[in-house]
């Protein structure tokens, strides 16, 4: 049973994983930077119940979780709609709700996206690993022992600070620029190989779709596509990649890789999602179809600019 100022994990669900922002000033070590996926949704959880950005939440993937508070805990879900239920009443998402001792916490079928985000008031009580809470499922470091939830493992509560919180049910508009419809295209930048592919897979990435395959992970997304190939074809040294990163093995199908990528690869890279548009991907389940479109560096970098103003009024408490 959990203690009071816990949360017992009655069912452990498919996937869940306590995920930060990441490990950050690590890759040049070897060290993945992990974190969540769904950056965005991840910090509107936070937002809701008053933590910090950097407070890691309980990251559910598909099949969510059953979980039983110990203790009274103010708490909110953002991001896929996974049929959250509270004492078998609907939970809205992107809005902070009460729970009490002994209430469950329980998930059905996904309506909307695959990756929920959910924060507790006061934060998860883990121990960081090289300045991260975020769990390494593949080096079993990092969240609660370096692994998915387990049946009847508790979870460790920090006491929620003694002030009142303002109740947060309306979300500040995101800029429309930023925030697009979820079929539109994925914004891409030219990658450091860009000009090693022909013209012609250059424009069937920009305008052909591309289906995510089953072989996807938080590691990377494998999509099949319209193959991709090089003008000529050159051994490559490996060098540094991160999320976002778009690679393309010899088979010409591309990977776009996620949170728990390498830190370096050896394939070519022929583009980069631009920032913003990570979350959208994070909510796409294998066989999704994509279309990507390209930008350049400078809308990128404004489109990155202004969310981060977003986000900044928010968790300042100027929005």
């Amino acid at each position: 049973m959990s203690g009071p100022l816990s949360i017992e994990v009655v069912k452990p669900g498919l996937l869940s994983t306590f995920q930060d922002l990441g490990r950050r000033g690590q890759q040049h070590l070897g060290v993945p930077l992990n974190g969540v996926m769904d950056e965005r949704a991840h910090r509107t959880a936070n937002w809701l119940v008053g933590n910090a950005p950097g407070a890691a939440t309980l990251e559910m993937t598909l099949l969510g979780p059953n979980l039983r508070f110990g203790a009274p805990v103010r708490i909110a879900l953002s991001g896929a709609d996974l049929s959250a239920t509270l004492n078998g009443q609907p939970v809205p998402l992107n809005e902070a709700v009460q729970a009490a001792a002994g209430d469950v916490l329980a998930f059905g079928a996904p309506k909307r996206g695959i990756r929920a985000y959910l924060a507790v008031e006061g934060g998860y009580a883990l121990e960081p690993v090289m300045g991260s809470m975020s769990t390494n499922v593949r080096a079993g470091f990092g969240g609660l022992g370096g692994k998915p939830l387990r049946k009847d493992v508790s979870i460790p509560l920090s006491p929620a600070p003694g002030r009142t919180l303002p109740v947060r049910g309306a979300l500040p508009a995101f800029a429309a620029d930023i925030m697009r419809e979820p079929d539109a295209p994925l914004r891409v930048m030219a990658g450091r190989e860009h000009d090693m592919f022909t013209q012609e897979s250059l424009r069937a990435f920009g305008a052909e779709a591309y289906q995510i395959t089953p072989q996807s992970d938080r590691m990377g997304y494998r999509l099949k596509g319209p193959p991709l190939e090089r003008r000529r074809t050159t051994e490559m040294l490996s060098e540094a990649v991160t999320a976002g990163t778009v690679q393309v093995p010899p088979d010409g199908q591309p990977i776009v890789l996620m949170a728990d990528c390498q830190t370096s690869g050896g394939y070519p890279r022929i583009a980069h999602v631009a920032w913003v548009d990570l979350p959208r991907l994070a909510q796409c389940a294998p066989g999704a179809r994509l279309r990507f479109e390209w930008i350049d560096l400078a809308e990128a970098q404004r489109l990155a600019v202004s969310q981060a103003r977003v986000f900044g009024a928010m968790e300042n408490g100027t929005a």
